[in-house]
């Protein structure tokens, strides 16, 4: 299969037939100028359903809390400590008090919005853990847990959503898929790079930026990141031990140069692509198994 949206047209071209189409696919063909598509199983399905699920409920627990605080700031009701939405913030919820009735219907329905789409978050957390592990992908997201900052949740996300690694000839090619890479409009001498592309699939970008604020840490193996890379095989470990001294060096160098935290962050994702062993994909994962 290819994709129809990187079969190469002509502007001027306003004709078209079944016999100028079959004839366009077999000259484009013959020349390799077609784009051919992976196309997932069903078990990758099965997990990218779930991970999308998971990130929808997600965002509609994410509206439910700003319209509630949102409806406490119109009416002035601040919470003094210091984080929302932990236990002490809970148990400030239920003293709030308004002094019409209706008032204080709306504001207990919007909590109970909150505390429903928590716990459908949750539960979706505890069947991601679940179908991960009874798949068959799971020593290539084991593997995966050995970087610092991809947790149970991102590691899923990045198998479901990319699927067998080896499809990619190059880090850099898994880069530009992932729309991590520099725009750039040269011409002649002139070399104009702007930001990034943003093009290809953006739910493993971004639990990617979101792993690499880890790195502008030092360097180390925390009981938490030992315990959750424990299964993987020993090389997998090495890799990434290396790439997180090699991150973490990389955050503070450009973070010397004056660059802001955010761009940082975008070089250190585009980078984290890079200690993905390539052939570390479901049929070596059969194997370790």
């Amino acid at each position: 299969m290819v994709a129809p949206a990187l079969i190469p047209t002509k502007a001027g071209d306003r004709v078209k037939t079944d016999r100028r189409d079959s004839l366009n696919l077999a000259r484009l063909y013959r020349a390799g100028e077609l784009t051919a598509v992976w196309v997932p199983d069903g078990a990758q399905e099965d997990l990218r359903d779930l991970t999308r699920a998971r990130e929808d409920m997600k965002h509609f627990e994410k509206q439910a809390k700003q319209r509630l605080q949102g409806f406490l700031l119109r009416h002035g009701k601040d919470y003094g400590g210091e984080t929302n939405w932990t236990k002490m913030h809970f148990r400030w919820l239920e003293t709030v008090k308004f002094e019409h009735p209706v008032q204080q219907i709306v504001f207990q329905e919007y909590v109970d919005t909150v505390k429903a789409l928590t716990k459908r978050v949750d539960g979706l957390d505890d069947q991601i853990g679940t179908a991960a592990a009874a798949s068959v992908f799971w020593p290539v997201i084991e593997g995966l847990m050995a970087l610092r900052g991809i947790s149970l949740l991102a590691a899923t996300i990045v198998v479901a959503e990319i699927g067998d690694l080896r499809r990619f000839a190059s880090a850099p090619q898994l880069m530009a898929y992932l729309g991590v890479v520099p725009s750039e409009y040269s011409s002649g001498p002139t070399k104009v790079r702007g930001a990034i592309t943003k093009t290809g699939n953006g739910h493993v970008r971004r639990v990617l930026v979101e792993a690499a604020w880890t790195y502008r840490f030092p360097a180390r193996k925390t009981a938490h990141l030992q315990r959750r890379a424990e299964h993987a095989p020993e090389h997998i470990q090495e890799i990434a031990w290396d790439a997180q001294k090699r991150l973490c060096g990389r955050y503070r160098l450009l973070e010397a140069k004056g660059k802001l935290k955010q761009k940082v962050c975008t070089a250190i994702a585009r980078e984290l692509a890079l200690p993905v062993p390539h052939n570390f994909s479901l049929d070596t994962a059969r194997g370790i198994s």
